[in-house]
């Protein structure tokens, strides 16, 4: 029990921020957003534009399904991890109907989900501890086990706890490897898809646990890999041909790097947990930009999702209940507000025809944005 706990810490974090989310005591109109907005403009948040868009919302078929992260493969279909329904869902748009698989030995700790080339899909279990992989052309399942670690109890200095070493974001390079985040072990880690066979980095020497929480994780146009740390304002690059590893921190108060993104240029855009704020880094001159959105809200605000469609960035906001894209030419936030009052969009990826799918942690349900 100690280790689940252990475990979710971040994942509570993250829930509570949702939660908070989700208290605004009533809908906005459009002229009320467009009120509150330059509030938040005056306060030094970027401009931005309610646009028009059509979303369509799909319910789950279960409650509390804790909806992650979704990815699109090129029938279409849209795959989810469902945390609080143990299961690996799968959406079809043309007979708008989903599917829910649940991986053997699962114990509620699916995460990142990635859509290989071959359609094939790889996720991440924490609580289990491993990288699975699922064909749904032959139905077939299989596990990747991660080493434990071990690590000193917080409440009990004569003890020491064993614990997953809790794998989260997933990226894939131009060779078919699976790169993760071991948010427990603080580390980096390798899956040779051809051999089976794990090589982790550590971010630190001696190795720690549980310090720096590596979180979100890609892999640019060069095959850098570069993830972010929740417990810090640190935006990391690993050289996977050298195994080097090289900080770049964003400079003032602790802000809490979420998901990250890499455009076609090798530009890298990340989200940050304790604002609406989206990070550009620039690698050439390792140099930070910051745009910060505005909100239409009186609570919390936070940027999680991302994705880049067309060198266009798109983000979550769960406080304003959006989704919104930033124009990096004119520095212009675009708002597409959800139907659903309160939803708390959380993850968000893209389609071939260009339509955005995001899902609802609050409203249980995945959206579709159309332009």
């Amino acid at each position: 029990m100690i280790t689940r706990l252990l475990l979710v810490l971040y994942l509570a974090a993250l829930l509570a921020f949702v939660s908070a989310c989700s208290n605004m005591s009533r809908t906005q109109t459009s002229a009320e957003t467009h009120s509150q907005m330059s509030k938040q403009q005056q306060a030094g948040a970027l401009p931005a534009t309610l646009a028009e868009g059509n979303i369509a919302e799909y319910p789950l078929p279960q409650a509390k399904s804790g909806l992650m992260r979704p990815a699109v493969d090129h029938k279409g279909r849209v795959w989810v991890a469902e945390m609080g329904n143990n299961a690996l869902a799968v959406f079809d748009p043309h007979t708008q109907t989903f599917q829910q698989l649940t991986p053997p030995h699962a114990k509620n700790g699916l995460m990142g989900v990635l859509v290989a080339p071959d359609d094939t899909l790889w996720y991440s279990e924490q609580f289990a501890n491993y990288i699975g992989h699922y064909d749904p052309l032959h139905e077939r399942y299989q596990e990747f086990n991660l080493p434990t670690i071990k690590t000193p109890d917080p409440n009990d200095k004569n003890n020491t706890l064993t614990l997953p070493s809790a794998p989260n974001d997933l990226a894939m390079d131009a060779h078919g490897n699976i790169w993760f985040t071991e948010m427990n072990a603080d580390a980096i880690g390798k899956l040779d898809s051809k051999t089976g066979q794990f090589t982790h980095y550590p971010l630190s020497r001696p190795p720690t646990a549980q310090k720096y929480n590596p979180y979100g994780i890609t892999v640019d146009p060069q095959n850098n890999v570069w993830f972010t740390e929740a417990s810090t304002n640190n935006l990391g690059r690993l050289n996977p041909a050298t195994g080097k590893i090289q900080f770049f921190t964003l400079s003032g108060p602790s802000n809490p790097l979420m998901e990250v993104v890499s455009d076609s240029h090798g530009t890298i855009w990340a989200t940050t947990f304790n604002s609406a704020t989206l990070l550009k880094f620039d690698p050439q001159d390792a140099t930070f930009s910051t745009y910060r959105a505005p909100n239409a809200d009186q609570g919390i605000s936070g940027m999680y999702g991302l994705a880049v469609m067309d060198d266009e960035i798109w983000v979550t906001i769960a406080a304003s209940n959006t989704i919104a894209r930033f124009d990096t030419n004119t520095k212009h936030f675009f708002y597409y507000q959800i139907p659903t009052e309160n939803s708390s969009p959380l993850g968000i990826a893209y389609a071939a025809d260009h339509t955005i799918w995001f899902t609802e942690s609050i409203g249980n349900q995945i959206g579709k944005l159309t332009l």
